[in-house]
């Protein structure tokens, strides 16, 4: 939650200082990322609260509402708001600028999403220490862990994405039609 917290300041200043209106839509994205982290700690507070008359067997069901409410935040906010940007600029094509904020901010993201994908996994395999990632996915009682390593785990994967697309050059036409950012 921490890490979604400074990639969003990161990509905020680096909205203010390119104008960018994409890195401000990453930068809302990374808060709803921190969000969601916030919820699913609400989920597993409320988890921890003993029987009560009305919930003789507890409060632990409750991990997998809040857990849900991350998700449909995550499809709603973050799909929305990729769609949105991406039908932006393939209908408004232009020239690559200001690449040095968008790699500095792709440099900050794969540390911080690192650190949290390491954390989350360790959590991962301490509640399932022995045997495959797919036995232990199919057997997994956590689903707030689960939710936290497979989001880390596709940002990753997308900013190995971004850093391996060559932003192309000042004659060529642009691939991505952006003129903000560098596939972000």
């Amino acid at each position: 939650m921490l890490g979604n917290l400074a990639i969003a300041a990161i990509k905020l200043v680096a909205a203010t200082a390119s104008q960018s209106s994409a890195m401000l839509s990453e930068a809302i994205h990374s808060l709803v990322d921190t969000g969601n982290g916030l919820l699913i700690m609400v989920g597993v507070r409320r988890t921890q609260r003993p029987a009560d008359e009305a919930h003789p067997y507890g409060h632990s069901k409750e991990l997998y509402f809040w857990t849900l409410i991350v998700t449909i935040a995550i499809f709603a906010f973050g799909g929305g708001l990729s769609i949105y940007e991406g039908v932006r600029h393939v209908i408004h094509r232009a020239q690559l600028q200001h690449l040095g904020w968008s790699l500095i901010v792709l440099a900050s993201a794969a540390v911080f999403e690192s650190a949290s994908f390491a954390i989350a996994y360790r959590q991962f395999r301490k509640s399932r220490p022995s045997g495959s990632l797919w036995s232990q996915i199919q057997a997994i009682k956590d689903p707030a862990t689960f939710t936290v390593l497979i989001e880390d785990g596709a940002a990753l994967a997308g900013i190995a994405v971004a850093a391996k697309s060559s932003p192309p050059s000042r004659s060529s036409r642009p691939l991505n039609g952006s003129s903000e950012e560098c596939g972000m």
